[in-house]
């Protein structure tokens, strides 16, 4: 069982531990390098978690805040991961607004990928090629094993030059921008919040089944010797604890 893994008794005290770690992490960039650039995911499981974080003394002047994914929705969309994340956390937290930059799910898939590599671009000031390097990287973990928008069987899965891309989900007949594996791996700290008795199979393949990006894309980045940290609950860790 991986060393980074926290198992906390139920889902509320995985999302609290996970937005202590987050608040950390965000509080040490900032004191070493005056500035913290994180990627936030969406989904369900993150509401209780943005919610603490937001109680918690951050440093939000000097935090820069990216999406690890989004649904090509326009930002006022209850499908919206940049809404949801507004109401749970830059509103109650107080975020600047010139410090976000959203995805633009408004816009044309393709075109909203673009404009979202263009910015990242810009903001980090990178070279042909350069991926980013975020301080670091929220995500989630579906029941499938996916993770960002990246599902089983995606091409995508496979790219690990290009920073983000559209895909189209057929499971859920949705289309989405999506971070794509060389970032997620180029992060300096990647927290993973996946509680959930409905994760627990998937958990269990991803830490400790054999390693298969294409069959379980949380894979990626997701044990050592990455920089990663798990907050799940009891339920999402039961078969963990039954093998190991």
């Amino acid at each position: 069982m991986s060393s980074n893994l926290q198992i906390l008794t139920n889902a509320e005290a995985a999302a609290k531990a996970c937005a202590q770690r987050i608040a950390e992490i965000v509080n040490e960039s900032v004191a070493q390098r005056g500035i913290s650039r994180i990627a936030l995911s969406g989904g369900s499981s993150p509401k209780l978690m943005f919610a603490e974080l937001a109680k918690i003394a951050v440093d939000w002047e000097h935090v820069w805040l990216y999406w690890v994914d989004e649904r090509v929705v326009p930002p006022d969309h209850p499908d919206s991961n940049y809404k949801m994340a507004t109401e749970c956390l830059i509103l109650p937290a107080g975020i600047p607004i010139e410090h976000l930059n959203r995805i633009a799910g408004e816009r044309y898939p393709e075109e909203a990928a673009a404009h979202y590599i263009s910015e990242i671009r810009v903001d980090f000031k990178l070279k042909d090629g350069q991926l980013p390097q975020f301080d670091l990287i929220h995500r989630g973990m579906g029941s499938d094993s996916h993770t960002a928008s990246l599902f089983p069987g995606d091409p995508l899965i496979e790219d690990d030059y290009d920073i983000a891309a559209n895909t189209y989900v057929e499971k859920f007949k949705s289309h989405r921008v999506t971070l794509l594996p060389g970032v997620l791996k180029a992060a300096r700290h990647t927290v993973i919040l996946a509680p959930g008795a409905d994760k627990a199979e998937a958990l269990w393949d991803v830490l400790e089944g054999k390693i298969n990006y294409k069959a379980h894309p949380c894979q990626i980045a997701a044990r050592a010797p990455f920089p990663t940290e798990w907050f799940v609950d009891e339920a999402a860790a039961k078969l963990l604890r039954k093998k190991s």
